[in-house]
């Protein structure tokens, strides 16, 4: 029986070491989703291009720097326009812009996102012509060019006019070929230093510890802020050997302990909440206004036997409504809460999401909001 007992004792300690082992693993991050190696990140590429085949939501034929744009791609192909005889509306002048992956070589290709700067309305159904893209220096790196995919639309007829999102932005799926190899160097005075996506000291601290428990680098590795721990590589390391240990460091498991954070997107109207946001009591009262606009035109009759023509007149119906809500307490989410509570929270205010951005702001700025706001 007592050998029962302490079978059973046992049991619940192993079970209870799991349970801690799988939490810990649940809130766990491998290095190489926290933190990067310097020198190995992402480079910015740029261009000016123009997309065609817009169904009349171009540029104004008064843009200037589009007009001359395309004339000069015209004289490409052997064809001279006078330039104040430029009528054309299915054309508008871009940026063109993409984070190309460290280490990428020749003939890899990469998404690139597309923006007017002129004043077109919509870049719908336009493709992009042949782009060159440069860094920083100047020097291009490769050439991008397709059809757009544009996340929204934006009509206008008669005065009246329906949108979704931004209709003057779009993307390219692997629209840049690179032409040339990507090289860069990491590796400093015997030494790689990891950089965090999240400058934090508690993680900064755990990442040297979880590098510290590898073979032969008990003192090689040291914090030097919040944002950077130093690693040196062993002496007499080859090439293939420094891949595999900085390997062995992506894979370590860390504990990240990132700052809690609510993401807006005004565009869009998306609101995003992080998992770790607190929200204390607080009572809010919103209410809209909305302001419709429909504008009419009239065309009377002339009398019989006359000849003067129809003259067309011009009304307007302008309707306001404002939506009232009574005051609404929202109570605090507890700290154990799920992000179902949290929702159910927010649900209580029985507000549309772009009102929700408003709401957070306030509930910021009366110290309600335990996070930090970032507006994209």
């Amino acid at each position: 029986m007592k050998r029962f007992n302490k079978f059973n004792q046992l049991l619940k300690i192993i079970l209870l070491l799991l349970f801690i082992l799988l939490t810990n693993q649940a809130k766990s991050a491998r290095i190489k989703d926290i933190a990067f190696v310097q020198g190995a990140s992402t480079i910015q590429v740029i261009g000016y291009g123009l997309v065609t085949g817009l169904n009349n939501t171009g540029d104004n034929p008064q843009t200037f720097f589009t007009n001359q744009s395309l004339m000069n791609m015209l004289k490409r192909f052997g064809l001279t326009i006078p330039q104040n005889n430029s009528r054309v509306r299915n054309v508008s002048a871009v940026m063109v812009t993409a984070n190309v992956p460290p280490f990428s070589k020749a003939g890899s290709k990469v998404d690139v996102v597309v923006s007017s700067i002129g004043d077109a309305t919509s870049l719908q159904g336009g493709v992009l012509l042949l782009t060159p893209l440069s860094i920083q220096d100047g020097t291009i790196i490769g050439s991008a060019q397709g059809p757009l995919s544009v996340g929204g639309y934006d009509f206008s007829a008669y005065g009246s006019r329906i949108s979704k999102n931004v209709a003057t932005t779009g993307r390219i799926p692997n629209g840049l070929i690179l032409e040339q190899n990507l090289s860069t160097n990491f590796v400093n005075a015997n030494k790689i230093e990891i950089v965090l996506k999240e400058p934090d000291f508690t993680t900064a601290t755990r990442i040297q510890t979880a590098i510290s428990g590898l073979s032969n680098m008990k003192d090689a590795v040291a914090t030097v802020d919040a944002g950077t721990v130093e690693v040196k590589i062993p002496s007499g390391s080859n090439n293939n050997q420094i891949n595999q240990l900085i390997a062995q460091i992506e894979a370590l498991q860390v504990i990240s302990d990132p700052v809690a954070k609510v993401v807006i997107n005004e565009r869009t109207g998306t609101i995003v909440i992080g998992g770790n946001v607190e929200l204390l009591p607080a009572t809010i009262a919103n209410s809209g206004l909305e302001i419709t606009i429909q504008k009419q035109v009239l065309v009377p009759q002339p009398a019989p036997f006359t000849i003067r023509p129809p003259r067309p007149a011009e009304s307007a119906e302008i309707t306001a409504q404002e939506e009232k809500n009574a005051a609404e307490p929202l109570v605090a989410v507890p700290p154990n809460a799920t992000v179902q509570d949290m929702a159910n929270a927010l649900n209580a205010l029985k507000v549309k999401p772009r009102d929700l951005i408003s709401i957070f702001q306030a509930l910021k700025e009366v110290g309600s909001l335990q996070a930090e706001i970032v507006i994209q």
